[in-house]
């Protein structure tokens, strides 16, 4: 028995708020987007390297709040990436965690939590 890859679906309400947040401060790719017609929800999905997460518009797809970590090994040139773009709503700082981890936690628009952490230490 094996299981494949797993693609977190994220809640988004605003398009360019989300473009600015993934895209422009965490540098993520948009891979494709997709609507049904004119006027309805964006499905979209973006990557940075091998992390790939499906964001949603579609009020059925799920909850905005949702957390998820995500893996690199290179926190502390990522930490310096996010702090270079100047986002005005997040300035991350890397935590060393109890459990012997180190964390950069960012929130988008949304309310959705992304934490990366060091994949060495992890």
């Amino acid at each position: 028995m094996s299981f494949g890859k797993t693609t977190p679906i994220l809640r988004i309400f605003d398009e360019a708020k989300a473009m600015e947040f993934y895209v422009d401060f965490l540098g993520f790719t948009v891979d494709w987007q997709h609507r049904f017609g004119d006027n309805f929800p964006l499905y979209l999905q973006v990557s940075r390297g091998e992390c790939v997460l499906h964001l949603s518009e579609h009020h059925s797809d799920c909850t905005p709040g949702s957390a998820l970590r995500i893996e690199t090994d290179e926190l502390q040139a990522f930490q310096q990436q996010l702090r270079a773009t100047q986002y005005r709503y997040a300035h991350p700082e890397i935590q060393a965690m109890p459990w012997g981890t180190q964390e950069l936690t960012v929130t988008d628009p949304f309310g959705n939590r992304l934490v990366f952490t060091d994949a060495i230490s992890a």
